[in-house]
């Protein structure tokens, strides 16, 4: 196996406005033009992900880079997770942003439609040990798991919309048309959830519209979390007022999420949840399996080696 050569996923992203093939053909284009040595797998479906990236690093790749979303590299770095540290210290984790939702890609400043731009600095080589953040959790089964996250976990109202907002994507083809109209199919949803949270010496004991921990910006509601500090920012959001709510949405769309009265912003390196009762939990912007009772959300330093532009 020659070392350079780089072993890619292609997870193609699905809607009406798409054509994978035309992606891949733009994609294949720019790799040949910066004379990039690759083999390059399709995943079928997202049950598919898990499997495909195991083949790549069973098979000696050591530039991995995922052709896809925040759920394709989630799945990418679980994998990673689950090989000893000194064989996961000679893999590189790269992406070409190509999902659903690309924000980790997007703290990074890689573009969907700046391919060459994005390429040329994966042939760079320029590695960044980064941060996970790690969820402990025990499921239906009564069985002790773990999953590892790069951008943040939502519990409650968020972690809904957010699912709503990657089922309309679907027929929409528009980030912000799919995000508009989550909120609005969010007047439906349950808007609050009883909690018991500690964060640091505090402890919120009441009920809570949502909460983001990030180990990076969160979707914009951990705007200054960063996967390098060895610390989680945390946004506990209360239940505010019809007009408070609207607000909060300007300020969200805005980029000014921690300015509103209703969000109560921490700084930590571990969360413990004791209660959430029925919230849905969301992580890197996919849905879980709800876990059962008392959870652990932490920090992991430097644990992942990720490509990062020049």
């Amino acid at each position: 196996m020659n070392e350079e050569k780089w072993g890619i996923l292609y997870c193609p992203k699905s809607g009406i406005w798409n054509s994978p093939k035309k992606r891949w053909e733009r994609i294949e284009r720019s790799l040949q033009a910066h004379g990039i040595d690759y083999d390059f797998v399709q995943s079928e479906n997202s049950g598919s992900v898990d499997r495909l990236v195991k083949m790549l690093i069973s098979n000696g790749y050591k530039t991995l880079v995922i052709v896809g979303g925040d759920s394709a590299l989630n799945d990418a770095v679980n994998c990673l997770m689950q090989i000893d540290q000194q064989k996961r210290d000679e893999i590189a984790l790269g992406v070409v942003p190509n999902g659903m939702m690309n924000d980790f890609a997007h703290f990074w400043e890689f573009k969907e439609d700046d391919l060459d731009q994005t390429i040329g600095w994966l042939k760079q080589h320029r590695i960044r040990k980064i941060d996970l953040g790690c969820i402990r959790y025990t499921n239906k089964q009564g069985e002790k798991c773990r999953r590892y996250f790069l951008n943040c976990i939502n519990i409650g109202l968020v972690a809904t919309i957010m699912n709503l907002r990657r089922q309309t994507r679907h027929y929409f083809g528009s980030r912000t048309l799919s995000f508009l109209f989550s909120f609005i199919l969010m007047i439906f949803q349950r808007l609050e959830y009883k909690m018991h949270l500690k964060i640091n010496a505090d402890e919120v004991k009441r009920k809570v519209m949502t909460v983001c921990i990030g180990n990076a910006p969160g979707y914009g509601q951990t705007p200054n979390a960063v996967p390098y500090n060895g610390l989680l920012d945390v946004s506990v959001v209360y239940h505010p007022e019809m007009t408070q709510l609207i607000e909060g949405i300007y300020l969200f769309v805005r980029g000014k999420f921690l300015n509103h009265r209703s969000v109560h912003p921490y700084r930590t390196q571990k969360v413990d949840v004791l209660k959430a009762d029925h919230a849905m939990v969301g992580i890197d912007g996919r849905m879980m399996n709800t876990p059962v009772g008392e959870f652990t959300v932490s920090v992991e330093q430097e644990v992942v080696n990720f490509l990062i532009p020049s």
